[in-house]
């Protein structure tokens, strides 16, 4: 009999734990080197980055195929539109609900979560390739490109090699960043408690939590409840019709891994085979309103514990990014808040340290939550199009107009 594998969450609750264990009991010597290792670790993070980006965002957006018109512009318009929607409501809640446990006397307790870190007993200087914003630039000429080469018959070497270089960063992350977390977040957590702000932050963490995963919940339901009001359909019928592909999320981490069993609950929920063998792959890798919701829950937690400004002006921009940074990131775990990352000082949060890492840790032990209301949201646009393409197919005398 197979034995069965320990999961990613367990895996970093465990570092977590190991990590207070050590900054708490072992020397300064035992914490120094824990924090080398997840220095040299962030230091390779920091270098592929950029790579995750090129390869997800170019072979996402080339992917988005031939013969879709007008139907992929609406499916894109409201992908994003509920990504964006999804990170404002979270926004929302938490400045009206975390400043009830953040107040400025938590701030000024916990003051700055570095201070008094341990620094590295050595350093290796690897500099990323390329900037993230050239890249991102970089990966949005080369998939808008292959895409209009596609559509004339060309580009499918490209569209290959990029496809490839996808599954190559892909790779990286399941066998060696993904497996090596645990380690960087022990590490992390080692630091934190050696600097004597551990207990600090976990008492408001824990809290943030018991909000950001009923918002995916609320958030989810809000969708099917409006995809059943435009279709006509029984809204409750059609959440009780996505239970397997939330559980499926829930256990895999993977939007992409969820995609068969997603398209299984969108034909119980009578979307035509056309539209949801179109919409459902397609919105695995463009709504991310789950993912959203969590990193956006995150950051700002991470601004009021620091007493740095939260405001609209500073977390909108930022929002709007990352609906676009994120693009095919949640189809790998933990995918999302490694795309996130190099915008995390957009707000004022350096993408490398001790803040980023408590994010990355905060982010990936809910991270198949986050997934889950991802792919479980997906179903909901899938019956919106399916809706649309009926009147569209109607306004056209009968022409079939589908992807």
């Amino acid at each position: 009999m197979e034995k069965k594998k320990l999961g990613l969450v367990p895996k970093l609750i465990l570092g977590i734990i190991a990590g207070i264990l050590i900054g708490s009991f072992l020397p300064k010597g035992f914490v120094q080197v824990l924090v080398t290792i997840s220095t040299l670790f962030a230091a390779f993070l920091k270098f592929v980055i950029p790579f995750i980006i090129i390869g997800f965002v170019t072979a996402g957006i080339a992917d988005l195929a031939t013969g879709a018109g007008k139907l992929l512009g609406i499916t894109t318009a409201i992908s994003y539109s509920s990504t964006l929607i999804a990170g404002l409501i979270a926004f929302t809640i938490a400045t009206l609900v975390f400043p009830s446990f953040i107040d400025p006397s938590v701030a000024s307790q916990i003051g700055d979560p570095e201070a008094g870190m341990l620094s590295a007993i050595f350093t290796i200087p690897l500099e990323p390739m390329v900037d993230v914003t050239a890249a991102i630039i970089f990966a949005f000429m080369m998939g808008l490109g292959i895409s209009a080469l596609r559509n004339h018959g060309k580009g499918e070497v490209m569209f290959s090699f990029f496809q490839d270089f996808q599954e190559i960063v892909t790779k990286t992350l399941s066998t060696v960043i993904i497996p090596l977390l645990p380690l960087y977040i022990a590490g992390t957590f080692a630091n934190i408690t050696y600097a004597g702000q551990v207990w600090n932050i976990l008492n408001i963490f824990w809290r943030v939590y018991l909000i950001v995963i009923p918002l995916h919940l609320i958030y989810v339901a809000c969708m099917f409840v409006a995809a059943g009001a435009y279709s006509g359909k029984n809204p409750f019928q059609l959440i009780k019709n996505q239970v397997p592909g939330y559980l499926t999320a829930v256990g895999t981490q993977s939007s992409a891994a969820t995609i068969p069993v997603n398209v299984e609950c969108a034909e119980k929920n009578g979307v035509s085979k056309q539209i949801r063998e179109f919409v459902v792959p397609l919105c695995a890798t463009i709504h991310l309103a789950g993912s959203m919701i969590s990193i956006t829950c995150f950051t700002v937690a991470v601004l009021m514990m620091n007493g740095m400004p939260y405001g609209a002006g500073v977390i909108f921009p930022y929002i709007a990014m990352l609906g676009v940074a994120m693009v095919a990131a949640p189809g790998a775990p933990g995918g999302a808040i490694m795309s996130a990352l190099p915008f995390l000082p957009m707000v004022g949060i350096p993408s490398d340290g001790g803040l980023a890492s408590l994010m990355i840790a905060l982010y990936l032990t809910q991270d198949s939550f986050g997934t889950a209301a991802n792919v479980s949201g997906d179903n909901a646009i899938a019956v919106i199009v399916d809706k649309i393409n009926n009147r569209l197919n109607r306004k056209n005398g009968g022409k079939e107009k589908t992807a």
